[in-house]
């Protein structure tokens, strides 16, 4: 395990560049920043409120999903996230453009549903993206959570499948007929079958018309542990970062775990992806102490449409 950077602000949704940089984002700065391979940390534009889950685009440009921010504290040395905060405007999609630093909204609500949270994003081969939304935490409740697709010009959302318990982490698998994504607060990761972009396969009877049809367990995480956000490897294992526990878990598409990797001292290990010349090199957001860390994986990782 190679560490890259420290002192970042609750680093997640990392992007790995071909000229070996990384962009992420830094939570509780409210910026999309951009690591070097030699630790120096820029900031590449300032979201506001919670810039969380982040993608490359088809058309060159990051999009954000903004979680609208959380109070913090400050545990044993540790940053972390708490409830929804005072200052609290709402959660969106953002585009970043990446000469200009500009950011722009392009998505606030769906159908009639405000976006709470939005966690995690990736992008489809025709261009589309679905991204999760797993809600806001108060003193007393929290919100229910939805994955929803979207164009990335502003033209069209719509919603995957509501209510859902925290969905947080989201990947396709590599014929992507398969939509992952990573179930918080019970350390599952859950997938459907999709017939077409944004529509799911029927595979039992629908729940409701908002609930849309159930989803189906893939494996769950190893000693109570958590699950945050995942990535997809060339050979199809689910790679999921697990909090609590500090690591990796891989699941092959059978629900096997096929690895799991630990990330010494740190238990909020959040986000991965893939990177390096031959996508070999896996990168690691640790949040709670706000590190970057690479590591050598086993095979290559699942390249990214656009990037």
């Amino acid at each position: 395990m190679h560490e890259i950077a420290t002192g970042l602000l609750f680093p997640e949704g990392p992007i790995a560049m071909d000229d070996g940089s990384v962009l992420l984002v830094e939570i509780a700065r409210g910026t999309l920043s951009r690591v070097q391979p030699d630790g120096t940390v820029e900031v590449v534009a300032d979201c506001g409120g919670g810039p969380n889950g982040a993608a490359m685009g088809p058309d060159g440009a990051v999009y954000i999903c903004n979680n609208g921010g959380f109070s913090w504290r400050h545990v044993d040395g540790m940053l972390l996230p708490g409830h929804q905060p005072d200052d609290y405007t709402g959660g969106s999609i953002q585009r970043v453009d990446l000469d200009s630093g500009k950011v722009s909204t392009l998505y606030a609500e769906c159908e009639g549903w405000d976006l709470r949270g939005p966690n995690d994003i990736v992008f489809d081969r025709e261009g589309g993206f679905y991204f999760t939304d797993l809600g806001k935490g108060r003193e007393k409740e929290m919100d229910r959570g939805a994955i929803y697709y979207a164009r990335p010009d502003g033209s069209s959302i719509q919603t995957v499948s509501r209510p859902l318990v925290t969905p947080n982490g989201v990947g396709l698998s590599p014929e992507e007929d398969r939509l992952y994504y990573a179930e918080t607060m019970t350390g599952r990761v859950r997938y459907w079958e999709l017939d077409a972009p944004g529509v799911v396969k029927a595979a039992g009877p629908q729940l409701s018309s908002s609930a849309g049809f159930p989803s189906v367990r893939l494996g769950t995480v190893l000693d109570d542990g958590r699950v945050d956000s995942l990535a997809v490897d060339s050979e199809g294992n689910v790679c999921v970062a697990t909090l609590g526990n500090g690591c990796v878990t891989a699941f092959d598409p059978d629900g096997e775990i096929r690895a799991v990797v630990p990330v010494p001292g740190e238990p909020m290990v959040t986000n991965v992806c893939f990177g390096g010349p031959d996508l070999c090199t896996a990168y690691i957001t640790c949040s709670a102490f706000g590190r970057l860390v690479s590591h050598d994986w086993h095979c290559p990782g699942l390249p990214l449409n656009f990037l």
